[in-house]
């Protein structure tokens, strides 16, 4: 498994290729920007590895503590923090949640102290507004997000059958049983 170094070169060397990908497939710079944005956030910030104590987890700085009951129920490349979509959409609502936990906190106090009159209603209202308005722009910020995840978890997988092949020969990826120690009959 590649160190955590590796990951974020690679997430910056393959960054212009996403660029000029994403570049010619929209032919737009707003919907370029948000992926390539998306892409890196998911490379650096929002990482698979965010399971274990981690560059990436170390980059949330003091906010890092929301991750810690990630880090407790997620097992370290499990399909839940690894695998295409699944990783990333978990991550992404984990994230939210805290956000939205944070933001109805920040709500409260803010209309207890101001007096304010921001209802449920109005603040719901406000949200369905900026997803109509915005959700394309999401669309293209979650592709970028999975796309930076992917790197990483390709990254993984490909270092991982090298070194199963290297060290046991293309059997050992072909074949059904793999002939690790553990699945070895005593």
């Amino acid at each position: 498994m590649p160190a955590g170094r590796t990951h974020d070169r690679i997430t910056f060397w393959t960054f212009p290729l996403i660029l000029l990908i994403a570049l010619d497939r929209t032919r737009s710079p707003w919907f370029t920007l948000v992926l390539t944005v998306g892409y890196l956030l998911g490379g650096f910030m929002l990482s698979p590895d965010l399971d274990i104590h981690s560059h990436p987890y170390k980059r949330w700085g003091w906010l890092r503590w929301i991750w810690l009951p990630y880090r407790a129920s997620i097992g370290h490349r499990s399909p839940l923090s690894h695998a295409p979509i699944i990783g990333t959409t978990l991550r992404v609502l984990y994230l939210a949640f805290w956000m939205g936990l944070m933001g109805i906190v920040g709500v409260a106090i803010t209309n207890d102290l101001i007096l304010g009159s921001l209802t449920w209603d109005k603040l719901d209202f406000i949200i369905r507004s900026f997803i109509r308005q915005h959700g394309i722009t999401g669309l293209f910020l979650i592709i970028g997000l999975e796309l930076g995840a992917m790197s990483h978890s390709l990254a993984d997988f490909s270092v991982t059958h090298y070194k199963r092949i290297k060290e046991r020969g293309i059997c050992a990826i072909l074949s059904k049983k793999s002939n690790h120690p553990r699945n070895r009959k005593r």
